[in-house]
Protein backbone atom coordinates (compact mmCIF):
# COMPACT_ATOMS: atom_id res chain seq x y z
CA UNK A 1 0.00 0.00 0.00
CA UNK A 2 1.14 3.56 -0.53
CA UNK A 3 1.64 5.66 1.96
CA UNK A 4 0.56 9.47 1.24
CA UNK A 5 0.78 11.80 3.70
CA UNK A 6 0.05 15.73 4.00
CA UNK A 7 1.70 18.50 5.82
CA UNK A 8 0.57 21.84 5.92
CA UNK A 9 2.08 25.02 6.83
CA UNK A 10 1.96 28.15 8.41
CA UNK A 11 1.64 29.48 12.06
CA UNK A 12 -2.24 30.66 10.98
CA UNK A 13 -3.26 27.16 10.23
CA UNK A 14 -1.33 25.69 13.09
CA UNK A 15 -3.24 28.10 15.57
CA UNK A 16 -6.66 27.94 14.24
CA UNK A 17 -6.53 31.34 12.58
CA UNK A 18 -7.68 29.98 9.24
CA UNK A 19 -9.71 26.36 8.49
CA UNK A 20 -7.66 24.10 6.32
CA UNK A 21 -9.56 23.96 3.84
CA UNK A 22 -6.92 22.59 1.25
CA UNK A 23 -6.39 18.97 3.69
CA UNK A 24 -10.49 18.15 3.42
CA UNK A 25 -9.96 19.00 -0.54
CA UNK A 26 -6.95 16.96 -1.47
CA UNK A 27 -8.14 14.12 1.48
CA UNK A 28 -11.48 13.38 -0.87
CA UNK A 29 -9.23 14.28 -4.02
CA UNK A 30 -6.69 11.39 -3.47
CA UNK A 31 -9.35 8.74 -1.89
CA UNK A 32 -11.48 9.55 -5.11
CA UNK A 33 -8.28 8.56 -6.94
CA UNK A 34 -7.15 5.51 -5.46
CA UNK A 35 -4.79 7.28 -2.84
CA UNK A 36 -6.62 7.36 0.21
CA UNK A 37 -4.37 9.69 2.28
CA UNK A 38 -2.91 8.06 4.88
CA UNK A 39 -2.02 10.44 7.79
CA UNK A 40 -1.67 14.57 7.76
CA UNK A 41 0.17 16.84 10.22
CA UNK A 42 0.70 20.61 10.55
CA UNK A 43 3.36 22.91 11.39
CA UNK A 44 4.31 26.45 12.02
CA UNK A 45 6.35 29.29 10.26
CA UNK A 46 9.66 27.55 12.12
CA UNK A 47 12.73 26.37 9.73
CA UNK A 48 13.66 24.26 12.17
CA UNK A 49 10.42 22.56 12.77
CA UNK A 50 9.99 22.66 9.50
CA UNK A 51 13.25 20.62 8.86
CA UNK A 52 12.79 18.18 11.49
CA UNK A 53 9.20 17.42 9.76
CA UNK A 54 10.56 16.77 6.03
CA UNK A 55 12.95 14.57 7.76
CA UNK A 56 10.90 12.60 9.77
CA UNK A 57 8.19 12.47 7.34
CA UNK A 58 10.36 11.34 4.80
CA UNK A 59 11.85 8.47 6.45
CA UNK A 60 7.74 7.15 6.70
CA UNK A 61 6.00 7.88 3.68
CA UNK A 62 6.01 7.40 -0.12
CA UNK A 63 4.67 10.40 -1.05
CA UNK A 64 4.47 13.68 1.34
CA UNK A 65 2.11 17.27 -0.36
CA UNK A 66 3.11 20.57 1.43
CA UNK A 67 1.07 22.70 1.20
CA UNK A 68 2.47 26.64 2.01
CA UNK A 69 5.18 28.46 2.21
CA UNK A 70 6.04 29.69 -1.01
CA UNK A 71 5.31 32.97 -1.06
CA UNK A 72 7.98 36.35 -1.15
CA UNK A 73 7.81 36.87 2.40
CA UNK A 74 10.15 36.32 5.14
CA UNK A 75 8.04 33.45 6.60
CA UNK A 76 7.24 31.48 3.45
CA UNK A 77 10.43 29.38 4.58
CA UNK A 78 9.11 25.90 2.82
CA UNK A 79 12.02 25.87 -0.09
CA UNK A 80 14.74 27.22 2.35
CA UNK A 81 13.60 24.09 5.00
CA UNK A 82 13.81 21.23 1.77
CA UNK A 83 17.19 22.93 0.87
CA UNK A 84 17.93 22.36 4.53
CA UNK A 85 17.10 19.00 4.64
CA UNK A 86 18.96 18.04 1.44
CA UNK A 87 22.13 19.37 2.33
CA UNK A 88 21.99 21.86 -0.52
CA UNK A 89 21.69 25.18 -1.93
CA UNK A 90 18.86 27.18 -3.41
CA UNK A 91 19.33 27.85 -7.00
CA UNK A 92 17.36 30.47 -8.78
CA UNK A 93 14.74 29.52 -12.06
CA UNK A 94 16.08 32.06 -14.50
CA UNK A 95 13.22 30.81 -16.46
CA UNK A 96 10.29 30.68 -13.65
CA UNK A 97 12.18 34.55 -13.06
CA UNK A 98 11.05 35.88 -16.49
CA UNK A 99 7.63 33.95 -16.76
CA UNK A 100 6.89 35.63 -13.50
CA UNK A 101 8.09 39.25 -14.86
CA UNK A 102 5.91 38.90 -17.33
CA UNK A 103 3.16 37.87 -15.23
CA UNK A 104 3.29 41.17 -13.34
CA UNK A 105 3.51 43.19 -16.73
CA UNK A 106 0.53 41.64 -18.35
CA UNK A 107 -0.99 43.10 -15.31
CA UNK A 108 0.46 46.96 -15.84
CA UNK A 109 2.29 46.04 -12.57
CA UNK A 110 6.27 45.77 -11.70
CA UNK A 111 7.44 42.72 -9.88
CA UNK A 112 8.37 43.85 -6.23
CA UNK A 113 12.34 42.59 -5.66
CA UNK A 114 11.08 40.07 -2.65
CA UNK A 115 9.07 37.91 -5.53
CA UNK A 116 12.27 36.75 -7.17
CA UNK A 117 12.28 34.23 -3.60
CA UNK A 118 9.74 32.78 -5.50
CA UNK A 119 11.70 31.39 -8.25
CA UNK A 120 14.23 29.94 -6.13
CA UNK A 121 14.50 26.35 -4.95
CA UNK A 122 16.82 23.45 -4.12
CA UNK A 123 19.48 22.48 -6.72
CA UNK A 124 18.18 19.59 -8.29
CA UNK A 125 14.72 19.60 -7.64
CA UNK A 126 12.59 19.58 -10.11
CA UNK A 127 9.88 22.39 -10.78
CA UNK A 128 6.81 21.98 -11.51
CA UNK A 129 4.48 24.71 -13.27
CA UNK A 130 2.00 26.93 -11.61
CA UNK A 131 -0.20 27.61 -14.33
CA UNK A 132 -2.49 30.42 -12.51
CA UNK A 133 0.06 32.17 -9.67
CA UNK A 134 3.23 33.10 -9.28
CA UNK A 135 4.63 30.63 -7.02
CA UNK A 136 6.18 27.78 -8.93
CA UNK A 137 5.86 24.45 -7.02
CA UNK A 138 9.03 21.88 -6.94
CA UNK A 139 9.31 18.38 -5.77
CA UNK A 140 12.64 16.43 -4.73
CA UNK A 141 13.21 13.55 -3.13
CA UNK A 142 14.26 13.11 0.42
CA UNK A 143 15.30 9.10 2.11
CA UNK A 144 12.69 7.02 0.57
CA UNK A 145 10.04 9.63 -0.43
CA UNK A 146 8.94 11.75 -2.77
CA UNK A 147 8.29 15.33 -1.70
CA UNK A 148 6.21 17.36 -3.91
CA UNK A 149 5.83 21.47 -2.32
CA UNK A 150 3.12 23.48 -3.32
CA UNK A 151 1.50 26.90 -2.66
CA UNK A 152 -1.34 27.56 0.22
CA UNK A 153 -3.36 29.56 -2.41
CA UNK A 154 -6.35 26.75 -2.34
CA UNK A 155 -7.20 27.80 -6.25
CA UNK A 156 -3.57 27.50 -7.05
CA UNK A 157 -3.16 24.13 -4.78
CA UNK A 158 -6.11 22.39 -6.32
CA UNK A 159 -5.03 23.22 -10.03
CA UNK A 160 -1.25 21.88 -9.58
CA UNK A 161 -2.62 19.01 -7.79
CA UNK A 162 -5.08 18.12 -10.70
CA UNK A 163 -2.67 18.95 -13.34
CA UNK A 164 1.04 18.13 -11.91
CA UNK A 165 0.74 16.03 -9.01
CA UNK A 166 -1.72 13.20 -9.72
CA UNK A 167 -0.63 12.68 -12.82
CA UNK A 168 3.31 11.93 -12.14
CA UNK A 169 1.75 9.61 -8.92
CA UNK A 170 -0.43 7.59 -11.85
CA UNK A 171 2.71 7.53 -14.09
CA UNK A 172 5.22 6.65 -11.23
CA UNK A 173 2.88 3.96 -9.41
CA UNK A 174 0.70 1.40 -9.84
CA UNK A 175 -2.77 2.57 -8.08
CA UNK A 176 -5.48 0.61 -6.93
CA UNK A 177 -9.10 1.27 -8.11
CA UNK A 178 -10.61 4.23 -5.95
CA UNK A 179 -12.63 2.35 -2.78
CA UNK A 180 -16.01 2.54 -3.62
CA UNK A 181 -17.95 5.47 -0.71
CA UNK A 182 -22.16 5.44 -1.02
CA UNK A 183 -23.48 8.17 0.86
CA UNK A 184 -27.04 9.45 1.96
CA UNK A 185 -28.04 11.89 4.35
CA UNK A 186 -30.66 11.61 6.77
CA UNK A 187 -32.62 14.24 8.74
CA UNK A 188 -35.29 13.85 11.78
CA UNK A 189 -33.38 10.74 13.78
CA UNK A 190 -30.40 10.86 16.34
CA UNK A 191 -27.00 8.96 15.58
CA UNK A 192 -27.78 6.07 17.97
CA UNK A 193 -31.21 5.57 16.30
CA UNK A 194 -30.18 5.04 13.07
CA UNK A 195 -27.10 2.91 14.23
CA UNK A 196 -29.61 0.34 16.45
CA UNK A 197 -31.27 -0.31 12.85
CA UNK A 198 -28.16 -0.62 10.56
CA UNK A 199 -25.92 -2.18 12.91
CA UNK A 200 -27.37 -5.91 11.91
CA UNK A 201 -26.67 -5.52 8.14
CA UNK A 202 -23.85 -8.04 7.44
CA UNK A 203 -21.21 -6.19 5.84
CA UNK A 204 -19.01 -7.62 2.90
CA UNK A 205 -15.44 -8.05 4.48
CA UNK A 206 -13.62 -4.24 4.02
CA UNK A 207 -16.66 -3.02 4.31
CA UNK A 208 -17.09 -0.38 6.70
CA UNK A 209 -20.34 1.68 7.78
CA UNK A 210 -19.59 5.10 8.98
CA UNK A 211 -22.14 8.64 10.15
CA UNK A 212 -21.43 11.54 10.39
CA UNK A 213 -23.24 13.76 12.51
CA UNK A 214 -23.58 17.84 11.26
CA UNK A 215 -26.56 19.24 12.68
CA UNK A 216 -28.69 18.72 11.80
CA UNK A 217 -28.38 16.23 9.64
CA UNK A 218 -26.63 12.83 9.54
CA UNK A 219 -24.48 11.58 6.51
CA UNK A 220 -24.77 7.99 6.30
CA UNK A 221 -21.44 6.36 4.34
CA UNK A 222 -21.07 2.52 3.20
CA UNK A 223 -17.44 2.55 2.12
CA UNK A 224 -14.97 -0.16 0.78
CA UNK A 225 -12.91 -1.72 -1.86
CA UNK A 226 -14.13 -1.57 -5.36
CA UNK A 227 -14.33 -5.14 -5.77
CA UNK A 228 -16.70 -5.75 -3.58
CA UNK A 229 -19.27 -2.99 -5.60
CA UNK A 230 -21.83 -6.19 -6.06
CA UNK A 231 -22.28 -7.25 -2.06
CA UNK A 232 -22.29 -3.54 -1.20
CA UNK A 233 -24.79 -2.53 -3.48
CA UNK A 234 -27.26 -5.60 -1.55
CA UNK A 235 -26.06 -3.60 1.24
CA UNK A 236 -26.98 -0.31 0.52
CA UNK A 237 -30.56 -1.28 -0.88
CA UNK A 238 -31.06 -2.65 2.93
CA UNK A 239 -29.69 0.75 4.04
CA UNK A 240 -32.42 2.68 1.49
CA UNK A 241 -35.35 0.64 2.62
CA UNK A 242 -34.55 1.28 6.33
CA UNK A 243 -34.30 5.07 6.19
CA UNK A 244 -36.39 5.54 3.17
CA UNK A 245 -39.02 7.95 5.31
CA UNK A 246 -36.02 9.95 6.80
CA UNK A 247 -33.49 10.14 3.89
CA UNK A 248 -33.37 13.84 2.50
CA UNK A 249 -30.64 12.98 -0.38
CA UNK A 250 -28.69 10.39 -1.92
CA UNK A 251 -24.91 11.70 -2.87
CA UNK A 252 -22.81 14.66 -2.30
CA UNK A 253 -25.17 17.29 -4.11
CA UNK A 254 -27.11 18.35 -1.21
CA UNK A 255 -30.94 19.27 -0.67
CA UNK A 256 -30.54 22.74 -2.23
CA UNK A 257 -29.59 21.16 -5.73
CA UNK A 258 -31.99 18.17 -5.51
CA UNK A 259 -35.21 20.55 -5.02
CA UNK A 260 -33.68 23.03 -7.39
CA UNK A 261 -33.38 19.97 -9.91
CA UNK A 262 -36.66 18.41 -9.27
CA UNK A 263 -38.75 22.00 -9.23
CA UNK A 264 -36.47 22.63 -13.00
CA UNK A 265 -37.62 19.33 -14.54
CA UNK A 266 -41.28 19.14 -13.33
CA UNK A 267 -41.67 22.94 -14.37
CA UNK A 268 -42.76 24.38 -10.92
CA UNK A 269 -41.29 27.85 -9.60
CA UNK A 270 -41.63 28.79 -5.77
CA UNK A 271 -42.25 31.87 -3.65
CA UNK A 272 -40.69 32.00 -0.20
CA UNK A 273 -41.36 33.92 2.46
CA UNK A 274 -39.81 33.77 5.65
CA UNK A 275 -39.78 35.09 9.92
CA UNK A 276 -37.49 33.03 11.46
CA UNK A 277 -35.23 31.63 9.03
CA UNK A 278 -34.24 35.20 7.78
CA UNK A 279 -33.84 34.86 4.50
CA UNK A 280 -31.49 32.00 4.64
CA UNK A 281 -33.81 29.60 2.98
CA UNK A 282 -34.31 31.50 -0.21
CA UNK A 283 -30.50 32.19 0.08
CA UNK A 284 -29.78 28.60 -0.05
CA UNK A 285 -32.38 27.76 -2.54
CA UNK A 286 -31.28 30.51 -4.40
CA UNK A 287 -27.28 29.29 -4.43
CA UNK A 288 -28.42 26.64 -5.99
CA UNK A 289 -30.57 28.03 -8.63
CA UNK A 290 -34.05 26.99 -8.04
CA UNK A 291 -36.70 28.64 -9.72
CA UNK A 292 -38.00 31.06 -7.30
CA UNK A 293 -40.76 34.04 -7.64
CA UNK A 294 -40.60 37.22 -5.65
CA UNK A 295 -40.08 36.54 -1.73
CA UNK A 296 -40.11 38.04 1.48
CA UNK A 297 -38.71 38.22 4.54
CA UNK A 298 -40.71 40.09 7.38
CA UNK A 299 -40.40 40.98 10.52
CA UNK A 300 -41.55 38.52 13.49
CA UNK A 301 -45.49 38.76 14.31
CA UNK A 302 -48.28 36.71 15.59
CA UNK A 303 -50.43 34.70 13.78
CA UNK A 304 -52.65 31.17 13.88
CA UNK A 305 -51.61 28.08 11.59
CA UNK A 306 -54.60 28.83 10.01
CA UNK A 307 -53.68 32.77 9.13
CA UNK A 308 -50.07 31.42 8.16
CA UNK A 309 -51.48 29.35 5.39
CA UNK A 310 -53.70 31.84 4.05
CA UNK A 311 -51.30 34.24 3.53
CA UNK A 312 -49.00 31.47 2.11
CA UNK A 313 -52.05 30.74 -0.71
CA UNK A 314 -51.93 34.12 -1.12
CA UNK A 315 -48.06 34.60 -1.33
CA UNK A 316 -48.41 32.29 -4.75
CA UNK A 317 -51.76 33.61 -6.13
CA UNK A 318 -49.97 37.49 -6.13
CA UNK A 319 -46.52 35.79 -7.86
CA UNK A 320 -47.77 33.13 -9.89
CA UNK A 321 -45.93 30.66 -8.44
CA UNK A 322 -47.05 26.81 -8.57
CA UNK A 323 -46.07 26.72 -5.21
CA UNK A 324 -44.98 28.87 -2.38
CA UNK A 325 -43.15 28.00 1.38
CA UNK A 326 -43.20 29.97 4.38
CA UNK A 327 -41.71 29.74 7.62
CA UNK A 328 -43.10 31.80 10.50
CA UNK A 329 -41.75 32.98 13.82
CA UNK A 330 -40.69 31.30 16.97
CA UNK A 331 -43.24 31.86 19.69
CA UNK A 332 -42.95 29.94 23.17
CA UNK A 333 -41.20 27.45 21.12
CA UNK A 334 -43.80 26.98 18.72
CA UNK A 335 -42.99 27.41 15.42
CA UNK A 336 -45.11 27.22 11.51
CA UNK A 337 -44.49 26.29 7.99
CA UNK A 338 -47.15 26.02 5.21
CA UNK A 339 -46.54 24.93 2.08
CA UNK A 340 -48.96 26.03 -0.68
CA UNK A 341 -49.38 23.44 -3.73
CA UNK A 342 -51.20 22.38 -6.95
CA UNK A 343 -53.31 20.40 -4.39
CA UNK A 344 -54.12 22.93 -1.53
CA UNK A 345 -51.62 24.12 1.11
CA UNK A 346 -50.51 21.77 3.97
CA UNK A 347 -49.38 23.63 7.13
CA UNK A 348 -47.81 22.46 10.30
CA UNK A 349 -46.98 23.57 13.84
CA UNK A 350 -44.18 22.47 15.45
CA UNK A 351 -42.72 22.07 18.93
CA UNK A 352 -38.89 23.79 18.64
CA UNK A 353 -36.81 22.91 21.45
CA UNK A 354 -33.46 23.22 20.35
CA UNK A 355 -32.96 25.98 22.70
CA UNK A 356 -29.38 25.04 24.08
CA UNK A 357 -28.17 25.61 20.02
CA UNK A 358 -27.38 28.98 18.75
CA UNK A 359 -29.18 31.11 16.91
CA UNK A 360 -27.29 30.26 13.52
CA UNK A 361 -28.10 26.50 14.11
CA UNK A 362 -31.31 26.56 14.66
CA UNK A 363 -32.18 28.61 11.70
CA UNK A 364 -30.38 26.14 9.79
CA UNK A 365 -32.96 23.32 11.41
CA UNK A 366 -35.41 24.94 10.62
CA UNK A 367 -34.72 25.60 6.95
CA UNK A 368 -33.94 21.55 6.55
CA UNK A 369 -37.65 21.50 8.15
CA UNK A 370 -39.24 23.79 5.44
CA UNK A 371 -36.92 22.31 2.76
CA UNK A 372 -38.13 18.31 4.01
CA UNK A 373 -41.65 19.46 3.61
CA UNK A 374 -41.02 20.45 0.15
CA UNK A 375 -38.98 17.21 -0.52
CA UNK A 376 -42.02 15.16 0.53
CA UNK A 377 -44.71 16.73 -1.55
CA UNK A 378 -42.18 16.38 -4.24
CA UNK A 379 -41.90 12.88 -3.44
CA UNK A 380 -45.93 12.05 -3.13
CA UNK A 381 -45.12 11.78 0.43
CA UNK A 382 -47.41 13.15 3.22
CA UNK A 383 -46.02 16.50 3.99
CA UNK A 384 -46.50 17.15 8.01
CA UNK A 385 -44.75 13.94 8.88
CA UNK A 386 -40.98 12.57 8.87
CA UNK A 387 -39.46 15.28 11.43
CA UNK A 388 -38.40 12.35 14.15
CA UNK A 389 -37.36 13.83 17.01
CA UNK A 390 -39.17 17.21 16.68
CA UNK A 391 -42.84 17.14 17.82
CA UNK A 392 -45.58 18.27 15.49
CA UNK A 393 -47.93 19.65 17.89
CA UNK A 394 -50.88 20.89 14.57
CA UNK A 395 -51.45 20.26 11.52
CA UNK A 396 -54.48 21.13 8.65
CA UNK A 397 -55.01 21.36 4.74
CA UNK A 398 -57.21 23.55 2.72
Amino acid sequence: MIRVEMLSTGDEVLHGQIVDTNAAWLADRLFQSGLPMTSRSTVGDSLESLVAALTERSQLADVLIVNGGLGPTSDDLSALAAATACGVELELQQAWLENMEAWFASRGRVMAPSNRKQAEIPAGAELIDNPVGTACGFAIRLNRCRIFFTPGVPSEFKVMVDQQILPRLHQDFALPQPPLCLRLTTFGRGESDLAAELEPIPLPPGVVMGYRSSMPIIEIKLTGPAEQRSAMEHCWQQVKTLLLDCTIFEGTDGLPLELARQLRDRGLSLSISEQFSAGLLHWQLASAEAPLGQGNVLPGFSETLSEQAQRTRTLAHLNGTSLALSVGESQDQLLGFALTTPQGTFAQQVKFTTQRHGLKTRQEVVVMMAMNMLRRWLAGMPVSTGHGWIDVVDTLEM
